[in-house]
């Protein structure tokens, strides 16, 4: 597990701090204006990228494809600290030699092979092939000889390891330009971007390996990064673990609304919270389903509410302390109006699913109406209908956070818990089997717990996005719900095992 150093705007300095690809350019001037040579990180970058090839590949042909610019260099590195090792190596350049500048020309000039000129002959070997054309801050779309070569590669199956990022794919938003190779590895430099772990471009990156370069960490709180990829780095250290002197009313009292016909969507969300830790968790059911809910698991609380005033009655009791509204609630003025009565309370909120959707014809009423703790869970359509963001997918949730007052997490393969002083959780390990009917539920349910045992809204939708995660890939193919539920005790365990190490 990684130590927490510190924190950078509520972030804690680790190496899960990602950097945007202007966040990059500006470690590497702060390097360099703080004595490190440009030569010196460009060599350190190439020897990164051949010790990576070396320790993974046996000796085989290699074609490395620069660019014009440092991506470039750092290729031509690559190209000779290989061939010394008795690699047999081609190169082919992107432009011509002399209009090189800078630390990539030095580099251009070390190298003592033939420099081609970029074409789809490079590949006629079937090599290695290293993309060290374009790096993350790529703003156009591939076109002529590099996606023509890239196609190629990709067409062909080759192996392919990246250069900060595969040329084409966009290092803040993970969007793939055109066209981008599949690497089988990539490796970055200093910190990951948030392109490495956003679709579609971290399907591209295969495995990621993010190398020191010699630029120091305390380049990093002038930089002030707002973003992180999520782990246990990020929340560990204040997971809301039982106690020895503690007892199930500590450990707090959730409540699900419960709907009328979607009954299984409750009683999904509320095993999440049992599961995770909730001292007590209570279903609120229409008193038309009751026997539905009450014939589920025997843990978990049954008690119909006839109307509005009985379900704000139930959740006015005091030692009720967390409320999850949405799953299976059906998109109805009755929904919109408890809604608005559990945000009332000023209680540790979670709005899921219809609960959002129900408020797509005038989010300003939801919005006004957050005052306490809340975390709104939606996925992409929910998300469309009631915010107007645009633009790469942490600014989306970012946006969406500070026009609401509430915690977003917005759900994808590629999940972004955002908080709205700016802060931002980019979940990069859900695996796909979670694309299934529940899943979400459940996750709603994992947060509702957390905030329950007293979690800030922040940490409860990063650890629940993680352990939700992490239980799917333990059990892998054929996952359905309720497995999630069922392997959280594993992931727990491990967890705590990491905590105290």
């Amino acid at each position: 597990m990684i130590a927490n150093a510190g924190t950078l705007g509520g972030l804690p300095m680790t190496d899960s701090v990602l950097l945007t690809v202007e966040e990059m350019y500006a470690a590497d001037a702060a390097a360099m204006a703080g004595g490190v040579p440009g030569l010196d990180l460009m060599e350190a970058a190439g020897t990164a990228i051949a010790e990576e090839i070396a320790d993974h590949w046996a000796r085989r042909p290699v074609a490395v494809l620069c660019g014009p610019g440092n991506n470039g260099g750092d290729g031509f590195v690559v190209a000779r600290l290989l061939a010394e090792r008795g690699w047999p190596v081609r190169l082919g350049l992107l432009g011509a030699v002399e209009k090189l500048k800078g630390d990539a020309a030095v580099n251009a000039e070390r190298w003592s092979g033939r420099t081609e000129t970029l074409s789809i002959d490079l590949l006629d070997t079937d090599p290695l092939v290293v993309d060290a054309l374009f790096g993350a801050g790529l703003a156009r779309a591939l076109d002529g000889v590099s996606a023509e070569v890239i196609e190629v590669v990709n067409a062909r199956r080759l192996d392919c390891v990246g250069v900060d990022v595969p040329s084409g794919v966009h290092g803040d938003s993970g969007e793939i330009l055109g066209i981008a190779p599949r690497c089988r590895s990539t490796v970055t430099f200093f910190r990951a971007k948030p392109g490495h772990l956003l679709m579609p471009g971290r399907a591209l990156c295969g495995e990621l390996r993010v190398a020191d370069i010699g630029i120091p960490e305390s380049v990093l709180p002038a930089i002030g990064p707002r973003t992180v990829a999520d782990g246990p780095a990020l929340w560990s250290e204040r997971y809301p673990w039982p106690t020895a002197e503690g007892n199930k009313y500590g450990r707090g009292h959730a409540v699900v609304l419960g709907g009328g016909q979607m009954t299984g969507a409750a009683r999904l969300a509320a095993e999440g919270a049992r599961r995770i830790g909730a001292g007590l968790v209570t279903i609120a059911s229409p008193p038309e389903a009751f026997y539905i809910y009450a014939g589920g698991q025997p843990g978990t609380i049954v008690t119909p509410v006839a109307d509005d005033s009985a379900f704000a009655e139930y959740i006015g009791d005091p030692r009720r302390n967390a409320i999850l509204l949405g799953p299976g609630a059906g998109v109805s003025d009755e929904t919109r109006r408890r809604v608005l009565a559990a945000l009332a309370t000023g209680k540790a909120c979670v709005l899921d699913a219809d609960a959002i959707t129900v408020f797509q014809d005038d989010p300003e009423t939801l919005f006004a109406a957050i005052a306490g703790p809340c975390l709104l869970t939606p996925h992409e359509g929910e998300f469309a209908r009631v915010f107007g963001a645009t633009g790469a997918k942490p600014d989306r949730a970012r946006a969406a956070a500070e026009q609401s007052g509430a915690m977003v997490l917005l759900k994808g393969p590629d999940t972004v818990v955002a908080a709205p002083d700016g802060r931002a959780a980019i979940n990069g390990e859900a695996p796909p089997e979670l694309a299934t009917a529940g899943s979400g539920d459940v996750l709603a349910g994992m947060a509702l717990g957390l905030l329950a045992q007293g979690a800030d809204p922040f940490d409860a939708g990063c650890a629940a996005a993680w352990l939700h995660g992490r239980a799917a890939a333990a059990f892998g193919p054929g996952l359905i719900a309720e497995d999630i539920v069922d392997g959280l005790p594993a992931v727990l365990r491990s967890l705590r095992a990491g905590t105290r190490d």
